[in-house]
């Protein structure tokens, strides 16, 4: 056992990191782990290979997620920040590569091919886009005060220029990003953006009283996007109408169902028809496995203590800074995972989109190993900034 008067950076680490938060963490990418042998071997076996063949191949991403996760975990928030920088750089860089040798996959232009492994931009640099965001909205804060959402002087263009921070540094950089996810199509991806980005400006202080206009240009949006993407509009109108392909969820559905209460253990074989198994249909595995009550009472019940304990550290931060990042981060792992379930219950169209540290997917079991890596430190640093 390390002792408190031990004199080293691993056992300061060890008594100032959030354990709750890192051993909840760590359970999950373990039941993560155990749920994809039985998602990634019905998958396996559809294309011929060993039962083992996902599980082998997830085995480098887990190594280098969880060297990510601990290393940035005892990272002070100066270098959490230039991490980030970093990483918005070099997502910014490959979302521009995908307008000109983009990866095709399912209709969405969202993949970039990197040595062999197909790479999504905007999955890659969400940890750093919401640290970012956190520290433009601390700084907008200490230049403007509480109402710098409606100061003229934040939104001048005549004062941007690198020395003196805007709203325009926001809507330059964001805005296009955004727009190139949005007509990928990645609309799950940019919705989840929008929602992250949009539930840090509400905290941050934007009246509610904006709501309805933003509602309505979210609204405009859809429409647009409906009638000049055929891709969108014909995912919408097969899960409206009912009409169309509906082979993936059809069977996620049946996979679900045939499930029922208590799972079904070496009997699951309806999940065998689902080309998305191990990823974008991961749910739908796990309840035909485990069944509906230890499916929503024991993996969505640990997601949601996950949200829950996120909402707990930030509403206790003493850095608006650290609060705004932990928010957050609160909003997009709670937010994708109502996203991937929605898809396998087919209350949404198909997404594409993984559950968190569950689904197979190097970039995003990185990329969330990341995120929390960096809320770990930040939520480390802060309270022992408190305690000084």
């Amino acid at each position: 056992m390390l002792k408190r008067t031990e004199d080293s950076k691993f056992t300061s680490w060890y008594y100032e990191i959030d354990r709750k938060l890192l051993f909840l963490v760590l359970f999950l990418i373990a039941v993560g782990m155990l749920f994809l042998l039985s998602a990634g071997a019905a998958k396996a076996d559809d294309i011929n290979e060993p039962w083992y063949f996902f599980i082998k191949k997830s085995i480098p991403f887990y190594i280098i997620g969880l060297v990510t996760l601990f290393g940035t975990s005892m990272l002070s928030k100066k270098w959490v920040f230039r991490l980030s920088v970093l990483n918005v750089f070099v997502g910014m860089c490959l979302l521009l590569l995908t307008m000109v040798v983009s990866h095709k996959i399912n209709g969405s232009n969202r993949f970039v091919n990197l040595l062999g492994f197909n790479v999504m931009p905007a999955d890659i640099m969400k940890p750093g886009a919401i640290v970012l965001m956190a520290g433009f909205l601390d700084k907008m804060r200490q230049v403007y005060g509480k109402k710098m959402f409606f100061n003229r002087r934040a939104w001048l263009f005549s004062q941007f220029d690198l020395k003196r921070i805007n709203w325009w540094w926001f809507l330059i950089l964001a805005v296009p990003a955004c727009a190139i996810i949005l007509f990928h199509p990645d609309l799950g991806t940019g919705a989840l953006y929008l929602c992250v980005f949009g539930a840090m400006l509400f905290v941050a202080g934007l009246p509610w009283i904006t709501l309805p206009v933003i509602f309505g240009g979210g609204v405009m949006l859809l429409f647009t996007m409906f009638n000049i993407m055929p891709h969108f509009h014909n995912r919408v109108v097969t899960w409206w109408c009912g009409t169309g392909d509906k082979t993936q969820v059809t069977n996620s559905i049946n996979s679900i169902k045939h499930g029922g209460l208590l799972g079904r253990g070496d009997n699951s074989f309806v999940k065998q028809s689902l080309a998305d198994t191990h990823t974008d249909f991961v749910f739908a595995s796990i309840v035909e496995d485990a069944g509906a009550i230890l499916a929503c009472t024991f993996v969505l019940g640990l997601m949601f203590y996950i949200f829950r304990h996120l909402i707990s550290r930030a509403m206790r931060a003493n850095n608006p800074f650290v609060f705004y990042a932990v928010v957050g981060a609160a909003v997009l792992f709670s937010v994708q995972t109502c996203i991937n379930i929605s898809t396998a219950l087919y209350i949404i169209p198909p997404k594409g989109m993984t559950l968190p540290f569950i689904s197979y997917g190097g970039s995003s079991f990185v990329s969330y190993c990341f995120l929390f890596g960096i809320i770990l430190a930040l939520i480390r640093e802060d309270k022992w900034n408190q305690r000084g």
